[in-house]
């Protein structure tokens, strides 16, 4: 008889299990997805039920006809990936669309490494870059707000905060008059901006985090460190010139850094193991992403960051081991 058991990470002793976890982090979304269906109305529940149900649908198809074994639709991973896939996108996205990115989410981004525990790259994030490739125009019309009990009947296409502010400055304006166009701090922490379902709401993402943090389905290390480097860095510019380079303030609560901070960076499996590591991890991402949203060519760069660094993980593992047990 066999000693050893040997199965695919992630590997947690305790009273935690896969599916306890994965259960736990769609509880945390829960205050996020509250507040999108407020401010954008039925289109979120759409376009959040046709996400979670094509991964369900795929992963099962794909566990039952290609790769035989325990079936894992239901432990919560396809769930989560569905509504992290929902919340990377506009309200007001062709259903179509979102059935192509939870076919890429969950058979490319996950399936094809072997499923749940062997993903190199956060499943949602690869679908999300997929569709913003293959269909840049719907994946950059943003609804800036249709709330559920409103009389409007369709909702107003413009420019997130953030293509606001890159618009404006690749045309010369300076940062005083970007921002006059924008919404306040506070309306950006507490919810009502324009963009994808999982940005409308900082705050509803922070609760979701400490939530999180409280339960120990992550720790601190990844989304601090990516939201102080974050901040550093492009405060750095700020202070050199503050009539060209935005409150690094602006950069935490706007677009996805809060969503990718707290949840997707914060994925067990395509994240370093060692403490260390994911210190080194996020701090990646926190430079990549103001260095794309300052010099790129997209107003947001967070996805294109988180995969980036997902990419690194092995490299950053081998740097950074985590004590062996029993070592001292």
């Amino acid at each position: 008889m066999s000693l050893l058991s040997i199965s695919a990470s992630p590997h947690i002793q305790g009273d935690y299990s896969v599916k306890k976890i994965m259960w736990g982090v769609v509880y945390a979304l829960i205050p996020a997805s509250l507040v999108a269906i407020y401010f954008f109305g039925l289109d979120a529940i759409r376009v959040m039920l046709i996400a979670v149900a094509a991964s369900l649908f795929f992963e099962w198809l794909i566990q039952k006809y290609l790769i035989k074994g325990t079936d894992t639709y239901m432990d919560g991973s396809a769930v989560i990936t569905g509504l992290l896939l929902a919340f990377n996108v506009p309200s007001n996205l062709p259903w179509w669309i979102v059935v192509i990115g939870a076919l890429v989410a969950i058979g490319i981004g996950k399936m094809s490494f072997g499923g749940l525990g062997k993903n190199v790259f956060n499943p949602a994030l690869v679908g999300r870059v997929f569709m913003l490739i293959s269909f840049p125009v719907q994946m950059t019309s943003w609804p800036t707000s249709k709330p559920l009990f409103s009389e409007i009947a369709d909702a107003i296409t413009g420019p997130t905060p953030l293509g606001i502010v890159k618009e404006g400055l690749d045309a010369g304006l300076s940062v005083n008059q970007v921002m006059a166009e924008v919404p306040s701090f506070m309306q950006q922490f507490v919810g009502g901006i324009g963009g994808s379902l999982g940005e409308v709401s900082a705050l509803a993402l922070i609760l979701g985090g400490i939530f999180m943090l409280w339960k120990k389905i992550i720790t601190w290390e990844i989304p601090l460190s990516v939201l102080l480097s974050a901040f550093l860095f492009s405060g750095l510019f700020w202070l050199i010139d503050p009539t060209h380079y935005v409150n690094p303030i602006f950069h935490l609560l706007t677009g996805g850094m809060m969503l990718g901070a707290i949840f997707m960076a914060t994925d067990m499996v395509s994240s370093p193991m060692a403490r260390n590591g994911q210190l080194v991890f996020g701090v990646g991402i926190g430079l990549l992403t103001v260095t794309i949203r300052i010099w790129g060519a997209y107003p947001e760069g967070m996805s294109f960051a988180i995969l980036i660094m997902n990419g690194l993980t092995p490299l950053i593992n081998t740097m950074f081991k985590p004590k062996r047990f029993g070592r001292k």
